[in-house]
């Protein structure tokens, strides 16, 4: 789709993916991030959460992913242009299956006029249905090419 395709108002779900506990061990070993609520199963038994949970950044990066998947931002995509009002809202747990709803909350066209900008609200939900992360993540997308 191309930026005149992209509609205020406009909802697009994705499919389902279950973050596993490889998902975390994973997203540690990279990032570094290896904080006891994410690796250490022990103590977090005792925690608010009865066991450990998965990074925060890991359910931004899942919700992207899962984004991608739609197929509706792949052939215009330009840029992403910032993560604004991100919330963690709830715990993603390991073995939860979330989704991710996108809504296209404002588009507009650039300076320019050769572009535009679409200001995105993302949701992402577990299998219980409850929103765990919300925030907005503007994307730069390419406009129809002339015929």
């Amino acid at each position: 789709m191309f930026y005149e395709d992209f509609e205020v108002g406009q909802v697009f779900t994705t499919q389902a993916r279950t973050v596993t506990e490889t998902d975390v061990v994973l997203f540690a070993g990279w990032s570094w991030d290896t904080n006891p609520p994410h690796t250490d199963a022990e103590s977090m038994r005792e925690s608010r959460f009865g066991e450990r949970i998965a990074h925060g950044m890991l359910g931004i990066s899942v919700a992207m992913g899962l984004a991608s998947r739609l197929g509706v931002f792949e052939d215009s995509s330009i840029a992403l242009l910032g993560i604004d009002d991100w919330r963690f809202v709830g715990p993603i747990l390991i073995g939860d299956t979330v989704r991710c709803r996108v809504e296209i909350l404002g588009a507009r066209l650039t300076s320019r006029g050769d572009a535009g900008i679409l200001d995105r609200r993302f949701e992402l939900r577990n299998q219980r249905d409850e929103l765990v992360q919300e925030g907005r993540i503007g994307l730069m997308v390419a406009r129809r090419p002339a015929d």
